[in-house]
């Protein structure tokens, strides 16, 4: 069964705890994918029980005005690959000064982004949604934002609560959304808890940004050429395909997203890298979705432990950041402020 590209293990040292929009216009006919992925193993366990946010409701209805920005640039981050393990991410924006003991955003004037993947494999995705969620209208408020970027688990997601057990045409023959979200860590606990509100959000986020002359895109794949010529194109032809609500469509667009080690290989990586630097603008890729210990080929020695990470990796001649720190593996949820020092690997310098 197709599904993403690299198994992931249970963290051995953890205590974690829409109907169909209206057609905007014809659907587009994607070519054919060859399947040269694998998918996750089957075996993943449900970590611990799915908690709730409380005291928050995730819909703002009354939200104050944008206090005014201060002069000059404010601190920008980037948040890797959630994958539903809230109790690190709530950790990680503490010690960056983002949120407070309650949660609630202390940054100020700050830009967050979120890379994508919130959901499956960790035990409260629908609570890491919920919590950006508030965060984007406590920092609107503040005169900062947080915004996110639509990673594959959000597709595989929407996938499958739209669709289910619909036969779609895969690179390998007939699956089904609500297969492969399973094949790929999908909880249930998550799926009782999403809500139209929740579809609603994910459908709409961008596909790609450029802050700061960084490109921010989920994976590690050049699939976003394929979508326009410029970041407002791609991210148009992406969000009309989620919202056009076809299953082949949607799966189509799954698929693309789950593409990776794009810039890995020398020569070629660093080619991958400038193709969409120069497409799309920015001078440094900043991507999440292949965990830094596959992307660098560290998941064990002889004693079966793999090294630590302790931060991003700069790869691709300096022109590609790996943000995807492993957190569901032997490794961390990276909450990072931009620019990452070049000669900074997997944050030694």
């Amino acid at each position: 069964m197709p599904g993403d590209a690299t198994p992931h293990a249970h963290h051995p040292h953890s205590s974690r705890s829409g109907g169909p929009a209206t057609p905007q216009a014809p659907p587009t006919t994607f070519p054919a994918q060859p399947a040269d992925y694998t998918p996750t193993q089957r075996d993943l366990p449900v970590i611990g029980a799915a908690t709730h946010q409380p005291g928050h409701e995730p819909t703002v209805i009354d939200m104050p005005s944008p206090a005014p920005a201060p002069e000059g640039p404010s601190p920008l981050y980037v948040v890797g690959d959630v994958h539903g393990y809230l109790d690190e991410l709530r950790d990680e924006l503490r010690k960056a000064g983002l949120v407070d003991a309650d949660d609630q955003w202390t940054g100020g004037n700050a830009r967050l982004w979120f890379l994508g993947d919130f959901t499956d494999r960790g035990p409260d995705g629908i609570g890491v949604v919920d919590l950006v969620m508030r965060l984007s209208a406590e920092a609107a408020a503040a005169g900062g934002y947080c915004k996110a970027l639509l990673g594959n688990h959000e597709l595989l997601l929407i996938g499958a609560k739209r669709f289910g057990d619909t036969p779609v045409e895969s690179g390998a023959g007939t699956a089904s959304f609500q297969a492969a979200w399973l094949l790929n860590g999908g909880q249930q606990a998550d799926m009782e808890r999403l809500e139209d509100h929740h579809i609603q959000w994910m459908s709409r986020l961008h596909a790609m940004a450029v802050e700061d002359d960084h490109l921010l895109l989920h994976s590690d794949a050049t699939c976003y050429l394929e979508f326009g010529d410029t970041v407002s194109e791609v991210n148009e032809a992406v969000t009309q395909a989620v919202q056009r609500a076809d299953a082949d469509e949607t799966w189509d667009l799954f698929r693309r997203f789950t593409k990776r080690f794009a810039f890995r290989d020398e020569g070629s990586g660093t080619a991958a890298a400038r193709e969409l630097l120069d497409a799309f603008g920015g001078s440094r890729v900043v991507h999440g979705h292949s965990p830094i210990p596959y992307l660098t080929g560290a998941t064990g020695d002889d004693s079966g432990e793999t090294p630590p990470v302790t931060g991003p990796h700069v790869y691709a001649d300096g022109l590609a950041v790996a943000m995807d720190g492993g957190v569901t593996m032997d490794g961390r949820l990276l909450v990072t402020r931009l620019p990452v020092a070049e000669a900074s690997v997997n944050g030694r310098r």
